[in-house]
């Protein structure tokens, strides 16, 4: 009653006299009375009597915290939904993991004992699991996002504030010199709205969200409402500060420099060198070195120094290429846990180190849709140490499909926070199996795939990189006894397509449906269609590549190009 009593005292100091006497000349006394005296409803807030509430922007959060002082702790699902939703409690081990582009924190519940990247790193506050929520303590959040709260001693209010963001602080100007004049925090935006607190002269406020007439302000205590502008005196704008973190070698090598990368395909015998011709333009191979074989994470090697030491000779990084033996089961298990995904990363770093590579290229195809955040967690915790290790870190990505295997698991966007490079597979538009013929990768089709994940998950286009493929389909069509006709493919390089086409005297023409050469012609009483991959269709997508700024170009695989190949892609060699 004590706050409803100030701010009503205040308004019938302010005018009640002039009114009173107005209305009982008009005849109208009652109405007025009672609609100005008593029309002026308080409301507590909803969180009041709760412990220690939780406060996001003013917002209040479903979750309280745990602790005061040094011992506070935060609810991982408020700090999901509002610093970053990767952090990650696995409640069947009891880790905690905060992972950032720069660090990895690993905690476990009821411990102090603490790691960051890979090494210790004691805690004065042990994480605790209540209610099967689990609160991180506030100096490893400062550790690795800048966190910063302030907390009331008489409300219990936490109110929670993010490294980067700015807070506009404000005091309240009653517009009088009575000690008693106060101005009301308004639940709602307008006059007609429950009062939540009256507001007296110097009370400090945070500005969270501006309007033309009343803005959206909260008071140390926590009390949020709205407040009429004309008592907003506004004071200091702070941005809060964030870890600072210097570029490492490896990123400014890359910052302004396309990359043009070929992969290579490694399967029963390594390549022989010498007989790799020159590739100009080609700063990156990525040879198909690496494979998790079972569910413990166990990642067996491939690697071949002599072929390290060929490319570093001819002035090409190498990132070596690491696969989950596209085997879903396999996957699963081996990036359930914390310790597995570890065990992985570990081994992938005494690779990179024993063999002096200069960065790692993820690929894993045919994956359960449930396991596609655990592909992006293992993403999360692998870029902060491959960093360390100065390498760049690449991950490879279908173009959008409704495929459950193949596409739907993957998380583009979390992908390409964490990544240095998104290499998107264009490719396989016609897939070897398919049941209708036709290019491997149409422009239309790849310039489409591209736009989707540069427009849809906001990856950035200078961190996309446009994978295209060196190899052509050629495609069979042939009627069975019933007159249905069957499909089938086999995959051919560059050199090989053109060496039938002179063998056959053919003569293509360019397929403005696909933006390529296309032949066909009989043989056997089959169909033979080729929509060809030549260097009028590599040049196309140089030139997509160049419209739409993209970190650069990637191509599968070095056995199937011809010089032509790398004549054209070497043009996307552009500043990005």
């Amino acid at each position: 009653m004590g706050r409803k009593s100030k701010y009503t005292r205040r308004k019938r100091r302010s005018f009640w006299p002039g009114l009173l006497g107005a209305c009982l000349v008009a005849g109208g006394a009652y109405w007025l009375i009672t609609s100005l005296w008593f029309n002026k409803v308080y409301e507590d807030p909803d969180w009041l009597g709760r412990n220690q509430p939780i406060f996001v922007e003013g917002q209040f959060m479903d979750e309280e915290a745990l602790g005061t002082g040094s011992q506070l702790k935060l609810p991982v699902k408020v700090l999901q939904e509002t610093i970053d939703p990767g952090i990650r409690y696995e409640p069947d081990s009891g880790d905690i993991i905060i992972a950032s582009p720069q660090r990895v924190l690993h905690m476990k519940e009821d411990s102090t004992k603490a790691e960051l990247n890979h090494q210790d790193y004691p805690l004065k506050v042990k994480p605790e699991v209540k209610a099967n929520e689990a609160y991180i303590p506030l100096q490893p959040l400062k550790e690795v996002y800048g966190l910063t709260v302030q907390e009331d001693a008489t409300t219990g209010a936490v109110i929670l504030m993010r490294g980067g963001d700015t807070i506009q602080y404000a005091v309240i100007d009653t517009k009088s010199s009575d000690e008693e004049e106060t101005v009301p925090l308004y639940k709602r935006g307008d006059e007609s709205s429950p009062i939540l607190a009256d507001m007296q002269q110097n009370t400090r406020i945070h500005v969270w969200q501006t309007g033309k007439d009343r803005s959206f302000v909260q008071m140390d205590n926590g009390y949020a409402g709205y407040v009429n502008n004309d008592y907003i005196v506004l004071g200091e704008k702070k941005t809060l500060d964030t870890p600072k973190f210097t570029s490492t070698a490896a990123e400014k090598k890359w910052k302004n420099k396309p990359v043009n990368l070929v992969w290579e395909a490694v399967y029963n015998r390594q390549p022989d060198v010498g007989s790799i011709g020159k590739m100009p333009g080609v700063n990156v191979v990525s040879p198909t070195w690496f494979h998790i074989t079972d569910g413990k994470g166990t990642v067996k090697s491939k690697a071949d120094q002599a072929y390290v030491n060929w490319a570093h000779r001819s002035g090409m990084e190498v990132w070596g290429l690491m696969d989950n033996s596209f085997n879903p089961d396999i996957t699963k298990d081996a990036l359930s846990t914390y310790a597995n995904r570890t065990h992985i990363i570990e081994q992938m770093l005494a690779y990179a180190q024993a063999f002096r590579l200069d960065g790692i290229n993820i690929d894993f195809e045919n994956v359960y849709t449930d396991d596609g955040p655990n592909v992006t967690q293992f993403v999360r915790e692998i870029k902060a140490m491959a960093r360390i290790h100065g390498l760049m870190l690449s991950v490879d990505v279908t173009p959008k499909s409704n495929s459950e295997m193949w596409s739907a698991f993957l998380d583009r966007r979390g992908l390409g926070a964490f990544a240095d490079y998104i290499m998107v597979m264009a490719y396989d538009e016609h897939w070897a199996a398919s049941p209708k013929a036709g290019s491997v990768a149409s422009l239309p089709w790849t310039e489409s795939s591209v736009r989707r994940i540069l427009d849809e998950d906001e990856v950035p286009a200078n961190k996309l990189v446009m994978a295209v493929p060196l190899y052509t389909r050629i495609w069979t069509e042939k009627a069975n006894e019933q007159g249905e006709i069957k499909v089938s493919s086999k995959a051919v390089g560059m050199n090989a397509v053109q060496e039938l086409i002179k063998k056959k005297k053919l003569k293509p023409v360019l397929d403005q449906a696909s933006g390529q050469n296309y032949v066909e012609y009989k043989e056997d009483g089959a169909v033979q269609k080729i929509w060809i991959e030549d260097a009028v269709s590599l040049q196309a997508r140089v030139e997509l590549m160049a419209s739409l700024k993209l970190g650069g170009v990637a191509a599968w695989n070095r056995s199937f190009a011809n010089a032509s190949a790398w004549e054209t892609l070497k043009q996307a060699g552009y500043s990005k």
